[in-house]
């Protein structure tokens, strides 16, 4: 995304702390999957705490075109979705819907239950790095559906009931353990899936399918049984918040010397992110409703930094906390070790006035599966150091909110191009800058 439309610029008067409070609902990487899951019911869902981002919107309009009902509930961010009657698709219409998402890969399980056939069109989300989609269909395959790959993107079909099976991922990945969940919860036998993805937002997806009437076991080796039952019922579930939301907006209060109470923070899904927070020189504070994070003044920590899948330090975390760390004193490591791509995003804070150098050695940590394969996935941080107002362009999701972090913490003005594109994972955060004291405004109107 380039950003030529001016009501997807933004202009960033840096130099000011962000200080107040906002609030996170429920969190991007799970409700469009729980939001698939009604699917799978035979009666209504209702699903609360959702946020209004756009890949909820996408999957809402998905979910419409095969004929679900979708409504609001009763209170606010509650959506009512009926799957009574499920139909098939226009394939230009899905094509329409989710070209910039890769949501629609996670209805194929669903439909082949309901439907006994699927269209999957091609797929967008954030280019990040590799994440190859033929998993996804090797795992469909082992389940017993066909697929044919036609012009305009997938035909699957299942010519009689789904089976479990037996899969091991070979990386945790967080999309086909929830591929496998979907999709073996209705077939029959029993399915066992090793080396899966244990998120927090994994468990909250097993929560929605257990209320459902699914049987699903988990281990501490990351091995998931799945013993597929004849029908689900619908499910009441409110969403988990969302904790690389709630990262993202107290690496902002760092890097920009302020205070920020985020509403909806929790402790138990952040410990990783809280402890490195404390190590860097945050400071933050923990009460029923939220966590209030800032910088407690003086000098920030440079530390050694390595991603990994959880418990680990998640991947999404570390482009908003890059920006802190240029603002630390002396030399800090980060190890990319999920996306081999998600560094490609500090060329623009060098031009900022960082200094970031890339390497694609494996540094500050173990070896990981990017060492041998020519990919810049290690960064050294130099700082501190002062940030200019720059123009800059939104490269992705978590790298777009993390360009705003920087010319919020920049001395003079910048342009960031492409703000639709944080409007995927972002509630309202347009509104939450301006509550924040952030001065932003769109080209042509005033200063909010």
């Amino acid at each position: 995304m380039t950003g030529t439309d001016s009501h997807d610029v933004l202009l960033v008067h840096g130099g000011t702390p962000l200080e107040g409070e906002i609030r996170v609902r429920g969190a991007k990487n799970l409700v469009p999957k729980a939001m698939v899951a009604a699917l799978l019911g035979s009666g209504p869902s209702r699903l609360r705490n959702v946020p209004d981002i756009r890949d909820v919107r996408v999957v809402r309009g998905l979910l419409q075109l095969h004929g679900v009902t979708v409504r609001p509930g009763d209170e606010p961010g509650e959506l009512v979705l009926d799957p009574t009657h499920v139909e098939s698709a226009n394939v230009a219409d899905i094509d329409a819907h989710a070209g910039s998402s890769r949501i629609p890969i996670l209805f194929c399980g669903p439909l082949l239950h309901r439907l006994g056939h699927a269209f999957i069109p091609g797929l967008g989300g954030c280019d990040i790095g590799g994440r190859p989609i033929d998993f996804h269909f090797d795992v469909l395959r082992r389940f017993g559906a066909t697929i044919e790959k036609r012009a305009d993107g997938q035909y699957l079909e299942a010519p009689q009931r789904l089976r479990g099976c037996k899969i091991r991922l070979p990386y945790p990945s967080v999309g086909s353990t929830e591929q496998v969940l979907l999709t073996a919860v209705l077939a029959e036998g029993v399915t066992e899936l090793s080396n899966a993805a244990v998120e927090p937002e994994i468990e909250d997806l097993i929560c929605v399918l257990q209320k459902m009437g699914a049987i699903i076991s988990m281990d501490t080796d990351r091995t998931i049984r799945i013993t597929g039952v004849d029908k689900l019922d619908g499910y009441t579930h409110r969403a988990l918040p969302d904790r690389l939301e709630a990262a993202s907006w107290a690496s902002a209060a760092l890097a920009t010397g302020g205070n920020i109470y985020v509403r909806g923070a929790q402790q138990r899904s952040m410990m990783t992110f809280l402890n490195t927070y404390r190590k860097v020189g945050g400071a933050f504070e923990i009460d029923d409703d939220g966590i209030r994070f800032w910088h407690p003044g003086g000098s920030l920590n440079a530390i050694a930094l390595e991603t990994d899948v959880h418990p680990g330090f998640q991947t999404d975390w570390q482009q908003p906390l890059v920006v802190a760390l240029t603002q630390a004193s002396g030399l800090s490591i980060v190890h990319e070790t999920v996306y081999e791509s998600r560094l490609g995003f500090t060329s623009a804070l060098n031009q900022m006035g960082a200094h970031i150098q890339l390497y694609r050695e494996c540094l500050g940590g173990s070896d990981c599966r990017f060492g041998q394969r020519n990919f810049l996935h290690s960064a050294v941080v130099s700082g501190p150091t002062r940030l200019q107002g720059a123009d800059l362009v939104i490269p992705d999701l978590r790298g777009g909110f993390s360009y705003l972090i920087a010319a919020l913490a920049a001395q003079g003005t910048s342009r960031v191009h492409g703000i639709e594109l944080i409007n995927r994972g972002y509630e309202n955060f347009m509104e939450k800058l301006v509550e924040l004291g952030a001065k932003v405004e769109l080209p042509g109107s005033a200063l909010v």
